[in-house]
């Protein structure tokens, strides 16, 4: 009876005090290794953009970053089309006003965005890179959208009456060259006869500078373009032409114009990451694997108009091979050697 009242006595006394004790250890630990809790409404997220807010590869951030804003309730700001000479300077004026999570593109300043991150370990940096994660507080994530890059060849490859298939695209980069060869390369898996042109305007956003290479894939045959920057839409509503789209859902573009074309939807990413930074988990890690179809981060634009000119027979190839490529019975293969025209 005794030693029962004596442990009741030193629990009472010690649970308590040993309680914050370990409280206090944890949140020692938890700041040693960045991995420091985040109240929802309290997080301040900033991104930093290399191009304009309608360049499609980075508006697709961009809305998953506001719908976090309505859905998880962060903090969101922005800056776009920062030049290379400005980028440190604008990560570190958010770095030192308190955001704790710092996203972007920094295919044009990686080793500007990775020496600035090595300055403020306790901020979560995310951006989209060529190359891997860095500790401890550096991720990366990219446009892997070559599934419904190939399933849009596909179509290609059946609407084609000339059997030339045109490509404008930024410059012959992995991230670029893995969806320009995934679309030549549905195209020639439906038909064998289609030969391929490539043209790289030399910048992620040059609209003139795109129209124009469309417009020399036109006069040179091509029927069916792929239009991986923005602008070789304009040029093939003008000429008559088919167009696949490219990162987002660009119908409204050309209604007659555009059938479908890959999408990246970020979502998938944001969440994640946010969710991460919020719980306090370190996030150098390498998130390109939230942007396949089979994790929602990308898919086929819908018909729209094109769904009922669409022959049944195309939309159903392209619904069995999408099957397939989910269930792991497929594999788009990824290609990111720099394309040749046929």
């Amino acid at each position: 009876m005794k030693q029962t009242r004596i442990s009741i006595f030193i629990k009472g006394i010690l649970s308590p005090l040993l309680n914050k004790v370990l409280v206090f250890c944890a949140a020692v630990l938890l700041i040693g290794g960045l991995a420091v809790p985040v109240h929802a409404a309290g997080l301040k997220v900033a991104a930093v953009f290399e191009t304009p807010i309608e360049e499609p590869w980075v508006n697709q951030i961009h809305v998953a970053l506001l719908q976090a804003k309505d859905e998880m309730g962060i903090q969101y700001t922005w800056s776009e089309s920062v030049k290379s000479a400005d980028f440190a300077r604008i990560m570190r004026e958010y770095a030192e006003n308190g955001y704790q999570l710092i996203t972007g593109d920094s295919f044009g300043a990686e080793r500007i965005a990775r020496r600035v991150a090595r300055d403020y370990p306790n901020v979560s940096f995310v951006f989209g890179s060529g190359i891997g994660p860095a500790e401890p507080n550096f991720g990366v994530f990219d446009n892997w959208i070559h599934e419904p890059a190939y399933l849009s060849g596909m179509i290609a490859g059946k609407m084609t009456k000339t059997n030339i298939l045109g490509v404008v695209a930024a410059m012959p980069i992995p991230e670029v060259n893995r969806l320009s060869n995934a679309f030549c390369n549905g195209a020639k898996e439906v038909n064998k006869n289609v030969r391929c042109k490539f043209s790289f305007i030399g910048s992620f956003f040059d609209p003139p500078k795109a129209k124009e290479a469309a417009l020399a894939q036109i006069e040179a045959g091509a029927d069916v373009l792929y239009a991986e920057r923005f602008g070789v839409i304009e040029a093939c509503t003008e000429k008559g032409v088919l167009a696949i789209s490219n990162m987002s859902d660009q119908a409204s573009l050309g209604p007659d114009t555009v059938i479908t074309g890959p999408v990246w939807d970020m979502w998938p990413t944001i969440k994640h990451v946010v969710t991460l930074v919020k719980a306090g988990v370190p996030t150098a890690q390498d998130f390109g694997g939230f942007s396949y179809m089979g994790k929602g981060g990308s898919y086929l634009a819908p018909y729209h108009k094109w769904d009922s000119k669409l022959p049944s027979s195309v939309k159903a190839m392209v619904e069995k091979r999408k099957a397939e490529m989910l269930d792991g019975t497929f594999r788009a293969d990824i290609d990111e050697s720099a394309p040749k025209s046929d």
